[in-house]
């Protein structure tokens, strides 16, 4: 994606200075790029982080989203920032809001787009048809309103991983951990300023699991793109931009 700083057991892209912007992405790494944010907000006064998460990485017993949050918590701390904002997308969201959930005190703001943790089928219920496709491109492009959006690299990115065994039960670990770790009844304690961009057109997590997120935490703002799926950042950047921008100078972060 960009250049990657390897420090430790740490790689990240981070790029401007400012009050840090982490970016969490979701299960695929290729349906999560941030190039629009990582462009767009060194410019205004912000220092965009992006690490690669362990995903596939860890052992079993650290695949899932609450080890996943403590993650993120050391690689703050590893950073030496005192509170950031976190903006999550799909599974990435999901480790956000339980990171938020764990440790608000790090926490400044919250910007979730697409996320997991509410909504049971949002990841891993169709993988096993590994060796098909057609069927796994059919999958990638259903994750945008706009099936061009899914380029052959993603597709083949997606069918790789779908292939490579030890990465398809990793993935299915991480759905069941995602099902295990639902935050219905957290949220409602959260009261970090938190931001809920969404795709009106999302398939994998529906317009409803929006407003469900809005209803449920207390010190949120919800903002809709229309002709968007799921992994907003992506395929409607501009408007992403603006409207995150726009929150963020309402919340005065």
């Amino acid at each position: 994606m960009h250049t990657t700083n390897k420090e430790g057991k740490y790689s990240y892209f981070e790029a401007g200075e400012g009050t840090p912007i982490i970016i969490l992405h979701g299960l695929m790494g290729g349906l999560s790029n941030f190039d629009g944010v990582a462009k767009y907000f060194p410019k205004e006064g912000y220092k965009v982080v992006i690490p690669e998460l362990p995903i596939y990485t860890q052992s079993i017993l650290k695949t899932n989203v609450k080890a996943f949050a403590k993650w993120v918590k050391d690689f703050i701390t590893f950073m030496g920032f005192e509170r950031v904002i976190l903006l999550g997308n799909s599974l990435g969201g999901h480790i956000a809001l339980y990171h938020t959930k764990m440790y608000p005190e790090k926490m400044l703001g919250l910007i979730i787009t697409g996320s997991s943790g509410l909504y049971e089928s949002a990841m891993g219920d169709s993988y096993p048809r590994r060796g098909d496709y057609d069927y796994i491109k059919k999958k990638a492009e259903d994750v945008f309103y706009d099936p061009a959006v899914a380029t052959k690299e993603i597709v083949d990115e997606v069918f790789q991983t779908a292939n490579d065994r030890l990465k398809l039960i990793k993935t299915l670990t991480i759905a069941k951990s995602a099902i295990r770790h639902n935050m219905a009844a957290d949220l409602p304690k959260m009261h970090v300023p938190t931001c809920i961009i969404w795709g009106k057109n999302d398939k994998v997590t529906p317009p409803e699991v929006a407003e469900e997120f809005h209803s449920l935490l207390p010190n949120s703002e919800l903002y809709w793109i229309d002709k968007c799926g799921h992994a907003a950042m992506m395929e409607h950047p501009d408007e992403f931009n603006r409207l995150m921008h726009e929150w963020l100078k309402k919340a005065s972060i």
